[in-house]
């Protein structure tokens, strides 16, 4: 037969899809990636071309055993629903086939598994170098995930990744020839998918014959998130992922706010769905139907790996830290939580993946209660009004009428009867028994000792109370201003609660001073916004930081207050300025750049990381520097710097005239330099006449190069001046018992010439 590929390009760094037309009707790519893949594609090639790549052949599965098994297990909701069988495997580089060509190795090996859906590969070690990717595509070669590189190194050695559709898939890593030797990797599970856990994989082999979601079949009376019984939840559905390891759907878990606000990937579910390594499991978020009917969802946004932070079988919650930080691309929310543990829950709401299935919803009309079942302190649900939970719900979390996380799924009898629920119970682990039992130091990490914590971010979320007004900073200075003059900060009211908003009083302090109040009247409407600008007031020099708080809204208390207070904090240079740039171009690797300039120990300017896979691209940031010495930082996370293996980055100091002062950019985790707004003015130095030695040095340098009457400075890595010297006669040596230990700068200055030098003491 003949085949003709047609390729497709979509304009997304996370997935690739790849068309696939012989003499029969077009079959479409697969919507699946796993992890969060680094783009390419693998070098696709007919099957002849595998003729010299070994085959590790899996034995065969019973599927009546494990359907009988599967009968009973999937019935018992703190059990995890099972769609594969899983192998122990020992396969590593030796089982492969290298391919060298023009310089580029490529290495593959081929796993099978008769009869499987799809195929699912554990790695015990995965170390790749820098620029080395590997991929996994179906022998078909219809679709793949990855690429994955360097960045998806776990700390415990090894990598989780999702699942290919049909019975064959192919390891293939693209390295350079000298990169052979770096290159670390060994399967040790293998996952025969038996039950259809891509959706489609009935397009290239023998589906069971029903409509599944990607993951799991769940009961019919289960009510998707985006039915109309979850409009109102639609903020919340963001933050609850399914969670797989090996050939399991094992539970359903959330992540959660935490009082600093920072988007930390806090992760709760439940305790007794821990077991084995975290590390090995893969969470997939926003898996979904669009609409309320279907039962196919994206599988493409999933992180992979977790550590446990806290866990308890007192009220049965585990809290991890996932390995990675959900791209903006995902779209997460950390839902808020109360840890009060109070009695006064009117009605409830869970979300969950129920066997694995997309994303359900499920509604409790009633007020939940507590209770002790099995071993640990629940909330109880006597019986569902609108969908249940199963198994591979467990440690999803319980919602109250405030939006907010009161507990996680443990256990319970709730399940299908046909089209309508069995009127059973489930009950969950309590969050404010949870606080008691260490999760409080995690979502707490400020120490507020606040019990009660809504979602983030919050704006356009829905919560109970009538009167709720947020602020946020909408306009402020940034970076430094130059030359002093008039500051206006600009402040966004939004109207969170449900009653009309008409009054504001708000208070602000400049630099911890006197209060001062500014007023807004007008209506605004649930989640209506509006600006209002504080007073002007004259900049001072230096460092200042305005703090703005609510004082009165409605001529009363706001009714939540933790949305109440902001602040902004920014430096002004109020006399002569000089106008620098820092000209930064990216190599491939731009998110592991970042860098600061500092002067007498404090941060003035900094930036970064930057996007991945922008080499060349030039970013330019205007630099308004007060007379004095500067220390500009350049960090590589990966510690090979900036040029010039993967793209010709480096960074340069330019002055008010577009000269060059200094530049760098082939370094490893970090280059420096001190520079000075007065070398604009001085003519440039001859190369290679100062030399300071030895370095490392202890208690004495000898400077060399340079005459009588030379003026030396020595600063400290932060910027502060730690030394000076007059060099009376030619090449002389300095004591440095004194000097703060790390690297020292030396700018010396003769003859109208300035030069630097580094060395390091120990």
């Amino acid at each position: 037969m003949v085949r003709v590929i047609l390729h497709l390009t979509v304009l997304r760094k996370t997935m690739t899809k790849r068309f696939f037309m012989g003499l029969m009707p077009l079959i479409l790519s697969l919507n699946v990636s796993a992890q969060v893949p680094h783009g390419g594609e693998p070098m696709w090639q007919t099957n002849p071309t595998l003729n010299y790549v070994p085959v590790h052949r899996m034995p065969g599965i019973d599927l009546d055993v494990l359907r009988a098994a599967d009968e009973v297990t999937d019935a018992v909701k703190s059990a995890p629903w099972r769609f594969g069988e899983e192998f122990d495997v020992d396969i590593g580089l030796q089982h492969g086939y290298w391919d060298v060509m023009e310089g580029i190795a490529v290495w593959r090996t081929v796993i099978e598994s008769p009869g499987a859906l799809a195929v699912g590969l554990r790695f015990s070690e995965f170390q790749l170098p820098k620029g080395a990717k590997l991929f996994i595509w179906n022998r078909e070669a219809i679709e793949f995930i990855g690429s994955f590189d360097h960045r998806n190194h776990k700390s415990w050695g090894g990598l989780a990744t999702g699942l290919v559709a049909g019975d064959a898939a192919v390891v293939e890593i693209q390295c350079t020839v000298h990169q052979m030797d770096e290159v670390i990797l060994t399967i040790d599970q293998v996952v025969h998918a038996y039950r259809d856990v891509i959706g489609k994989a009935s397009l290239i082999a023998e589906s069971l014959g029903v409509e599944r979601g990607p993951y799991g079949n769940s009961g019919a009376c289960n009510i998707n998130v985006n039915c109309p019984q979850g409009a109102t939840w639609q903020c919340e559905k963001r933050s609850v992922a399914l969670i797989l390891s090996g050939g399991y759907a094992v539970c359903t878990g959330a992540l959660v706010n935490n009082t600093a606000q920072d988007g930390t990937p806090l992760f709760l579910t439940a305790n007794h769905c821990l077991g084995g390594n975290v590390g090995n499991w893969t969470f997939v978020f926003n898996h979904e139907t669009a609409g309320c009917t279907g039962n196919n969802g994206p599988t493409n946004q999933t992180v992979s790996g977790a550590e446990i932070l806290e866990n308890s079988g007192a009220s049965d919650f585990a809290l991890l830290l996932l390995d990675e930080t959900p791209p903006l691309s995902y779209d997460v929310f950390y839902a808020g939580w109360d840890g009060t543990d109070a009695t006064n829950v009117q009605n409830t709401t869970g979300i969950h993946h129920p066997a694995g299935d997309l994303k359900k919803i499920c509604i409790d009309e009633d007020a939940a209660y507590h209770a002790n079942a099995a071993g640990a302190a629940v909330w109880w649900i006597d019986e569902w009004e609108d969908g249940v939970t199963e198994g591979g719900s467990s440690g999803s979390p319980l919602f109250d009428q405030n939006h907010r996380i009161i507990g996680q799924l443990y256990g319970g009898a709730a399940l299908c009867q046909g089209t309508v629920n069995n009127g059973q119970f489930d009950y969950y682990g309590r969050m404010g028994v949870s606080f008691n039992n260490g999760i409080a130091e995690y979502i707490d990490p400020l120490g507020l000792g606040l019990e009660v914590l809504d979602g983030y971010p919050g704006q356009g979320c829905v919560n109970s109370f009538a009167v709720d007004l947020g602020i946020g900073i909408s306009g402020a200075p940034e970076g430094v201003i130059c030359g002093g003059g008039e500051v206006v900060i600009e402040i966004n009211l939004t109207n969170q609660g449900t009653d009309e908003l008409t009054s504001v009083v708000l208070g602000y302090a400049i630099d911890g001073g006197e209060e001062q109040t500014s007023s807004w009247t007008g209506s605004l409407e649930q989640y209506e916004s509006t600006t209002v600008s504080l007073p002007a007031f004259e900049v001072p020099d230096g460092n200042t930081t305005v703090d703005i708080y609510v004082i009165a809204v409605n001529g009363g208390d706001d009714e939540n207050s933790f949305n109440n207070s902001v602040e902004t904090s920014f430096t002004a240079f109020a006399g002569d300025t000089h106008d620098f740039t820092l000209e930064l171009v990216l190599d491939d690797y731009g998110s592991e750049t970042t860098w600061d300039l500092r002067r007498l120990g404090q941060v003035i300017y900094e930036g970064g990381p930057y996007e991945d896979d922008q080499d060349g691209q030039v970013v330019a940031v205007p630099l308004c520097l007060e007379d004095g010495c500067y220390i500009l930082r350049v960090y590589d996370s990966w510690g090979d710097g900036m040029c010039c293996d993967y793209g010709e980055g480096g960074w340069t100091i330019l002055g008010p005239q577009e000269e060059v002062i200094v530049d760098g950019g082939e370094f490893g985790e970090v280059d420096f330099e001190l520079f000075c707004t007065d070398e604009m003015n001085v003519s440039e130095a001859p190369q290679n006449v100062l030399s300071v030695y030895p370095s490392p040095a202890r208690d004495m340098i000898y400077v060399h190069g340079v005459g009588s009457g030379a003026s030396v400075r020595a600063y400290d890595m932060t910027g502060r001046s730690i030394a000076s010297h007059v060099i009376i006669a030619g090449d002389t040596r300095i004591t440095t018992t004194s000097w703060p230990r790390g690297w020292a700068i030396l700018r010396v200055e003769w003859n109208g010439q300035i030069q630097t030098a580094r060395v390091l003491l120990e």
